[in-house]
């Protein structure tokens, strides 16, 4: 038996739409597990709002990665290894936090458990937070205040809006960080070249596997990169229509166990 990896977005994949794994999806992923597969969650989350995902597929005791901030931190489960992660060029903050400010949209990043608002949180980073069960502190002195390393930061606006400023963005920045939306009305904006495939071909590649072995599962603009990059690229039934586009396969919806139709067709 070939081994291969089950790759996972979290929400609008793994996650129904109350952000809940069904026990029969739980019950798949396990036995698939149990039949010398891996699994790995890959998502724009920060690591702290993937743990919770983790601990219920016990992914901390039978083996697993997690890829963070769209892959720019990969965490082995087991022994909490950091094996790679990359960051944003801290140069670019004060011109991010003035684009941000002049069109009046949001800014976020992370420090350790907290999101970090540069404005007064609007509707989209309260969603943020509230997925990720982490607390949001606005903070007046954005800009000064970071000065660590960041794996990425978010900006957030109408999908309509969001839309154009991903575009501005990338013609302005486009050379030194990478940008582009996970859900209408969040900008990714992340280090330069740093995706959920290659994320993924960092893990693949350190044990031994490659792009053959992986099945990969998103309903999200971020997933195109790994559901393209995978030898079978799966778009839930829920997804966008250009995820869908990318997909070699379209499962029913996060909200009919859509994984345990993949898990049964692939594995």
């Amino acid at each position: 038996m070939m081994k291969k990896v089950l790759v996972l977005d979290i929400d609008g994949t793994l996650t129904n739409s109350k952000k809940q794994i069904t026990e029969a999806t739980k019950q798949a992923i396990w036995k698939l597990m149990e039949a010398g597969h891996l699994v790995a969650l890959a998502s724009g989350r920060p690591t702290p709002g993937m743990r919770r995902y983790e601990r219920e597929l016990e992914l901390d005791k039978r083996g697993g990665y997690l890829l963070s901030y769209n892959g720019a931190k990969i965490v082995e489960c087991i022994s909490g290894e950091v094996v790679h992660q990359n960051f944003l060029p801290l140069h670019v903050v004060p011109e991010l936090y003035e684009f941000a400010k002049e069109r009046g949209a949001g800014l976020i990043t992370y420090d350790g458990d907290i999101v970090i608002s540069a404005f007064e949180p609007d509707e989209y980073i309260k969603l943020e937070a509230g997925i990720n069960w982490l607390p949001v502190r606005e903070q007046p002195d954005f800009v000064e205040y970071v000065n660590y390393d960041i794996n990425k930061c978010l900006m957030t606006a109408p999908g309509e809006l969001a839309a154009a400023y991903e575009k501005e963005l990338q013609e302005r920045f486009g050379d030194i960080i990478s940008i582009y939306r996970s859900e209408p009305f969040f900008i990714e904006i992340m280090p330069k070249d740093i995706n959920k495939a290659v994320g993924l071909d960092l893990v693949l590649k350190g044990l031994g596997m490659d792009r053959s072995q992986a099945v990969c599962c998103g309903d999200g603009y971020n997933d195109i990169s790994m559901i393209e990059y995978a030898k079978v690229g799966v778009a839930m039934g829920n997804a966008q229509p250009a995820v869908k586009e990318a997909a070699d396969y379209i499962a029913p919806t996060n909200d009919e166990d859509g994984l345990v139709d993949v898990i049964s067709k692939f594995f």
